[in-house]
């Protein structure tokens, strides 16, 4: 994970309430994968699993900021349970929960989401398309 000042230095113009948001689910995702490679953007973080395939082959989720709302994006979301059908996208794959205030998330269904996704082999996927 980054230093918190260089995060503090990407989300100076992120407004407060959203800020909140950002830094809670980092804190998810810390507690989730301590050795989480966390890359800056233009768009958001996003988090990948230390090793071989880049970023896109052994992500975990993606935090986008937008101007009114955080939205936790997973590359391979479509692939997730989620019951609460709060996912949204049009992607093949990628699925996003918007997320609004800090007060209304979910956050308990969130941190689930994100251990499925850490959990989540992408070879998998094969199989699923195959069948």
């Amino acid at each position: 994970m980054l230093p918190t000042r260089q995060i503090e230095t990407f989300l100076e113009r992120v407004p407060s309430p959203l800020q909140d948001i950002v830094l809670e689910l980092r804190n998810i995702i810390e507690s989730i994968e301590p050795d989480a490679i966390e890359i800056i953007g233009r768009g958001g973080l996003s988090y990948s699993h230390k090793g071989h395939g880049g970023t896109v082959g052994l992500s975990i989720c993606q935090i986008e900021i937008h101007e009114a709302e955080i939205r936790l994006a997973f590359i391979r979301g479509a692939f997730l349970s989620e019951p609460r059908h709060l996912f949204e996208g049009k992607e093949k794959y990628k699925r996003f929960i918007r997320i609004f205030s800090y007060e209304d998330a979910p956050w308990e269904y969130l941190k689930g989401l994100i251990i499925d996704a850490a959990q989540f082999d992408p070879y998998s996927i094969h199989d699923v398309q195959s069948k």
